[in-house]
């Protein structure tokens, strides 16, 4: 499943109410951010783990990626979300969430054929939902006082 639409939108809030549905179905699930997940498989490659930690994120039932592309990838952080999902695809359940129109997604990879690769494993039979409207996400109102301040008057 691919979830995209503006900031504050509800992307993040949708996509943990599917996780907890699929976990209290007896389901083993994973929330992490895309950058996390990189940052995961960085940190195994430097240890020389990194095919343990893929085969571990392979086995889990249902990996839910927020935030896709907010960061750009670099080599081989490329590579290492490309092996995730080519190992995923077909076998378990990928949710992803992002920012970015579908159209943009490829723009996060920096070697394009990979992206290409990656993006329509992806793409293949998922379902895609565009969320729209302004964000949830209303700033606290200022204080009367504060307020005052803020435009330069004289409080008492």
């Amino acid at each position: 499943m691919l979830i995209v639409g503006p900031t504050g939108t509800g992307k993040s809030h949708l996509a943990q109410a599917l996780g907890h549905c699929a976990l209290r179905q007896g389901f083993e699930v994973l929330f992490t951010t895309h950058n996390k997940l990189l940052g995961q498989l960085h940190a195994a490659r430097a240890t020389n783990a990194y095919e343990r930690k893929l085969q571990q994120l392979v086995r889990i039932d249902l990996i839910i990626v927020d935030d896709y592309g907010l960061r750009p990838m670099r080599s081989p952080q490329d590579e290492d979300f490309h092996d995730l999902i080519a190992e995923r695809y077909e076998h378990v359940s990928t949710l992803i969430t992002s920012n970015l129109d579908f159209s943009e997604w490829s723009a996060a990879f920096p070697n394009k054929l990979l992206g290409a690769a990656t993006l329509d494993r992806l793409r293949d039979g998922a379902y895609r939902i565009v969320l729209d409207g302004e964000s949830h996400r209303k700033p606290r109102p200022l204080p009367t006082e504060q307020k005052a301040l803020v435009k330069g008057a004289k409080t008492k």
